[in-house]
């Protein structure tokens, strides 16, 4: 099973997500950078504003792709002490790869805010929204961030996600949207015809529309 691009992902997932479509109370969180593409389908079929959460993976020493954990743009974070330990991991170099990136989520945050106020969560049913989940650092901080805001509901929405990754995540969101889990999972990319990397330019451009203001 493969999808065109993230698009066509998120627009795969309406379908899954019908029962939210219109409620006053609910409302889509893409994951920046690609899983925005995604969410602005989901949040175009459902008629839902669409947002975004910023959050960042800290990479192992050598291996960005290698996630130790991830932050949210409120600093917190969730990290797999049993792999820093395994790969020898200093505190130093986590101490300052945290800080790096906070830096860029504030940075990012400053654009992608300019004309998308920041998302009220409390008492709102949130469908949080990514273009795929590998080894899941990045979304169970959003969902970590997600509960902190105070929502009262939340929805993991993904065209595509690692098997193991997603059984974690069940026991820490209240539903889960998936449309494939393959045993044999590889790269999230490997499951799109098209994935180039999204740019900060089509994010603004997604979270400036008028449904989302």
């Amino acid at each position: 099973m493969a999808f065109k691009d993230r698009y066509d992902g998120g627009k795969q997932l309406v379908e899954r997500l019908a029962k939210y479509k219109g409620d006053k109370h609910a409302l889509v969180l893409g994951l920046a950078r690609g899983g925005v593409v995604t969410a602005s389908a989901v949040a175009a079929g459902l008629h839902l504003p669409l947002n975004v959460v910023v959050v960042r993976k800290i990479g192992a020493p050598g291996e960005e792709e290698l996630a130790l954990g991830a932050i949210a743009e409120t600093g917190e974070g969730i990290f797999n002490e049993h792999l820093i330990s395994l790969l020898g991991v200093s505190s130093d170099y986590l101490k300052r790869e945290i800080e790096k990136q906070k830096n860029i989520v504030k940075e990012r945050l400053a654009r992608y805010r300019s004309n998308c106020p920041a998302p009220e969560l409390r008492g709102k049913t949130v469908i949080l929204v990514d273009d795929g989940i590998a080894t899941g650092a990045s979304m169970r901080v959003a969902i970590q961030w997600a509960k902190s805001e105070g929502a009262k509901k939340i929805v993991l929405a993904v065209p595509v996600a690692a098997p193991d990754s997603l059984k974690t995540m069940e026991k820490e969101v209240n539903e889960v949207v998936c449309l494939f889990s393959p045993v044999y999972f590889e790269a999230v990319g490997s499951f799109y015809k098209f994935f180039d990397q999204t740019e900060d330019g089509e994010i603004i451009r997604l979270l400036s529309a008028p449904s989302n203001r």
